[in-house]
């Protein structure tokens, strides 16, 4: 049998707090703003625009205190705020795991959805609370928040999995989700 590599964890209880989609124990907090998510916008001078008038919190993303390693079960909690850039929904970096494993989100607040990418495939999922999201191995995702007031779901997933960002600036995500009339609407990802 292999040796992982481990940080002694004791059996925890997590406690949720729906009314402020935290946890307790916390572990840390990473706040993006809309500097940190450069290239990702198919609008770059709106993006710019929004980084230099106040660059503004767009997620924020609060883990409980169970380590990225192997063999554990990290969670975190993303708060994706509502709003807009160029159109184009806020929403998550995205990334893709370099050692494939899957992922569940589920919903807690608000209205989003899970943009997920093979490379060759796109798929939707839309979110809400009580939804659950599967993320298959070898996918790239993001979450995006498609509503009027913040969007927050649980995240669990192995500790093992990393996180790619590169992958999503080098190959996009198939499609990107604007306002539209009818609320949102997918269109492919070089059409803008």
């Amino acid at each position: 049998m292999p040796e992982f590599a481990t940080v002694p964890v004791s059996p925890l209880r997590i406690s949720f707090d729906p009314a402020t989609a935290s946890v307790e124990p916390a572990g840390p907090v990473l706040t993006r703003r809309m500097s940190s998510l450069e290239g990702l916008f198919a609008d770059q001078g709106e993006w710019k625009r929004a980084v230099e008038e106040d660059d503004p919190v767009v997620y924020t993303v609060s883990s409980s205190p169970v380590p990225e390693i192997d063999r554990e079960l990290p969670q975190s909690i993303t708060t994706i705020r509502p709003g807009a850039c160029g159109g184009e929904f806020y929403m998550t970096k995205g990334h893709q795991h370099p050692n494939p494993q899957g992922e569940i989100y589920l919903g807690l607040t608000g209205v989003g959805g899970l943009l997920l990418f093979d490379g060759q495939r796109t798929e939707w999922i839309d979110m809400e609370p009580g939804v659950i999201g599967y993320i298959p191995p070898h996918w790239a995702h993001r979450s995006v928040n498609v509503g009027d007031e913040p969007y927050s779901f649980l995240a669990v997933y192995p500790g093992c999995a990393g996180h790619d960002y590169q992958w999503v600036l080098d190959h996009g995500m198939g499609a990107r989700v604007l306002r539209a009339p009818s609320g949102y609407e997918l269109v492919p990802y070089n059409s803008r």
